[in-house]
């Protein structure tokens, strides 16, 4: 664990695994037999429950709750107050509960107080609005928020939102008009987007 910061008041097990460059702020909880990449910031008072997998330059931010089952890769973002599920059926008293895994893939963006129920996909550079609940699997790029979160657009891998420039066969072309990325969305995809909106 070379140059690792660890908070005086933070409690983090000694069978976890922290990498490299890693920031683990005040009051956070890390159970046992996590693994947490190189180049993490761990904001005050987050929870990570045993087992959980963390992946590199991941930002976890003040009181998000990350718990047994989740899954999260390289270079994502978790809002404050944001929490993940892994029981669809929770009761105080069961003893025959099953973990139900949730995967966040690499560059996927989390906003603030958003809930994300256990058994969903948020892939690839994903944005999920602020105070948001995702109870499906959520596209590549998919600009998702609402309660239920829905998608209403797709973004860049910088953040912005793409403007549609020619609908084929098989996918959209899609822009950023902030780096001038282009992006192709498969059609199946663009054809989530919430009725309501538009494009």
């Amino acid at each position: 664990m070379g140059n690792v910061y660890i908070h005086p008041t933070a409690v983090v097990d000694k069978t976890s695994k922290i990498g490299e460059g890693t920031k683990i702020w005040h009051f956070v909880h890390v159970r046992e037999n996590t693994e947490i990449g190189v180049g993490c910031v761990l904001g005050h008072s987050v929870y990570v429950d045993k087992g959980v997998k963390i992946g590199n330059r991941v930002k976890l931010e003040n009181r998000a709750n990350v718990y047994q089952g989740v899954k999260i890769e390289d270079d994502v973002f978790v809002g404050p107050h944001v929490t993940f599920t892994n029981d669809p059926y929770p009761r105080s008293f069961s003893t025959d509960w099953k973990i139900v895994p949730t995967h966040v893939k690499k560059g996927a963006s989390i906003g603030a107080g958003s809930v994300v129920l256990c058994g969903v996909t948020i892939n690839e550079y994903a944005m999920i609005g602020a105070g948001s609940v995702v109870t499906k699997d959520v596209p590549p790029h998919a600009l998702a928020y609402g309660t239920p979160a829905q998608i209403r657009g797709f973004v860049c891998r910088c953040g912005r939102k793409l403007v549609k420039e020619k609908k084929q066969r098989k996918f959209v072309l899609m822009k950023c008009l902030n780096c001038g990325e282009k992006y192709k969305i498969p059609i199946e995809d663009f054809a989530k987007i919430w009725k309501k909106r538009g494009v």
